[in-house]
């Protein structure tokens, strides 16, 4: 297995893990949820380019790279969904992953007629959004725990009372960008939508 590879594979790991620290709902895990967040989010950059500049891409990084990224989302919205003070829509989440596994479909398929689905500027925006609301939550919920048992400067103290208001308005605003970079991704590979439903199966 190539390096980039390797990281791709940790960064599923690491999805699983930050996914039960966020679930804990104890200051530090929190903060061990942040500082893996960040870790999974910058190793999705190293493995491409690491990838790239070795030139040791392969089918299989093709298809699990962009696999990770949609497993680190699933684990950090479901998460989030699952904690009330932050008021995460339950619905808007499943709109996010809803699309994640129509392109994740859409990118098997391509496989199967020996094309390569390349990232595009949608995909590009659509994830970044993904981070920023996810970093942002995230941060929101360490202010929340520790608030449980601290308190919080006045000002802090404000913003935890925003916090559902804000983690909800986040997470729709995130899935209408999720699903209209759906819809472009769905639109540009149409062409591949319509060989597949047409052609026949093969008989045994």
């Amino acid at each position: 297995m190539t390096l980039a590879n390797r990281i791709t594979m940790g960064r599923m790991g690491l999805s699983l893990a930050i996914f039960a620290l966020i679930l804990s709902q104890t200051f530090w895990t929190e903060i061990a949820a942040l500082f893996l967040l960040t870790i999974a989010s910058i190793s999705d950059g190293v493995d491409g380019a690491i990838a790239r500049r070795t030139q040791t891409t392969t089918s299989f990084g093709a298809i699990a790279d962009p696999f990770a990224d949609k497993l680190l989302v699933m684990a950090v919205f479901l998460a989030f969904a699952s904690i009330k003070e932050l008021s995460v829509p339950l619905w808007a989440v499943f709109l996010i992953l809803l699309r994640e596994l129509t392109i994740s479909t859409l990118r098997v398929l391509a496989a199967l007629h020996g094309e390569v689905m390349k990232a595009e500027a949608a995909g590009k925006i659509k994830t970044t959004i993904q981070l920023i609301t996810a970093f942002t939550i995230m941060l929101l919920l360490v202010l929340i725990v520790w608030a449980r048992k601290h308190g919080l400067p006045a000002p802090l103290a404000e913003i935890v009372g925003l916090a559902k208001p804000i983690s909800w308005w986040l997470t729709v605003t995130t899935a209408f960008f999720t699903i209209i970079s759906g819809a472009i991704y769905l639109y540009n590979h149409r062409a591949l939508l319509y060989k597949s439903w047409s052609e026949r199966g093969r008989q045994p």
